[in-house]
């Protein structure tokens, strides 16, 4: 039974590396637009940072037991790439966020890491060493699992998901089943129960995208107007057909209203009722115009 829980562990340590192998990649995409614009656009360090301690944590405890070898893989590889996505991000940051970063790495890579590395080798031996460590990444490990929280409170709150993408979703709930298997099937508890929590996040991340995503859509097919057909002046004669008329320039309409003004005005002078109101609108003084004749129906 032992021979056939070792295999098992073994596959799903497989399945997991391949898993988290895609997880650890999935920044590229951001690093290439970050290459292309030549700025961190407002990007933040912090995920990668955090990302860099972890994995180191992770490769000593796995120093610290036995047959975790796929563990020590998986997490070199991660401290491969979150270094490069660190030094890259130093290298177009701007100033302000090169020293947050500068000292973020301080405090948790040198200052952090160090500090568990000396207690835990100065102040515990043997299996108890191992223990404490395993403790420590697994209260980190919870504390990284609960950090998307933030991001789910965002699409509840925004009712978008254009901050949370799908795919990473997935990848990191299947990342957590796999690791959850493996350290169920070693029996080592600080790699099986951070990966509960991580797998229910996952879930909960899908289903809210699910969810969420249905629901853009539909307001978004709800905001779609009708397209708004222009206007046009037709009149309508006997003796011709239905024509559009072209369209009046505005000095056109000054012209128009001026000449209705005009010959209203020359009806209140003729009919000598001076303070009449008739037409609505104060006549202006207009020199060298004819008078009309009125003429009795």
């Amino acid at each position: 039974m032992a021979g056939i829980s070792g295999h098992w562990a073994f596959a799903f340590g497989v399945l997991g590396n391949i898993v988290s192998f895609i997880v650890f990649l999935s920044p590229l995409p951001t690093f290439y637009s970050i290459f292309k614009k030549k700025s961190t656009e407002g990007y933040q360090s912090i995920p990668y940072v955090v990302a860099l301690f972890s994995s180191m944590l992770w490769i000593y405890y796995a120093l610290l037991k036995t047959n975790t070898t796929l563990l020590i893989t998986i997490n070199s590889f991660g401290v491969f790439i979150e270094t490069i996505y660190v030094g890259f991000y130093l290298f177009y940051a701007p100033k302000k966020a090169k020293v947050q970063t500068v000292k973020m790495l301080l405090l948790s890579v040198v200052g952090g890491f160090g500090a568990i590395v000396l207690v835990t080798q100065f102040l515990f031996k043997g299996a108890v060493r191992g223990q404490i460590v395993g403790w420590i990444c697994l209260v980190f490990s919870l504390c990284v699992f609960v950090a998307p929280l933030g991001i789910v409170r965002k699409v509840i709150k925004t009712k978008s998901v254009e901050y949370m993408p799908l795919l990473l979703s997935v990848f990191l709930t299947l990342s957590a089943v796999m690791w959850f298997f493996y350290g169920l099937l070693l029996k080592d508890i600080n790699i099986a129960a951070p990966n509960v929590l991580g797998f229910i996040f996952g879930i909960l991340q899908i289903v809210l995208y699910a969810i969420y995503s249905k629901k853009e859509k539909a307001i978004l097919k709800e905001q779609k107007l009708p397209e708004i057909q222009k206007p046009a002046v037709i009149v309508v004669d006997e003796n011709m057909n239905s024509k559009k008329l072209p369209e009046l320039t505005q000095e056109q309409i000054i012209d128009i209203v001026k000449l209705g003004l005009l010959v209203c005005s020359d009806k209140v002078n003729v009919a000598s009722r001076p303070h009449d109101t008739t037409c609505g609108v104060k006549a202006p003084k207009v020199e060298n115009m004819p008078k009309l004749q009125t003429v009795e129906a």
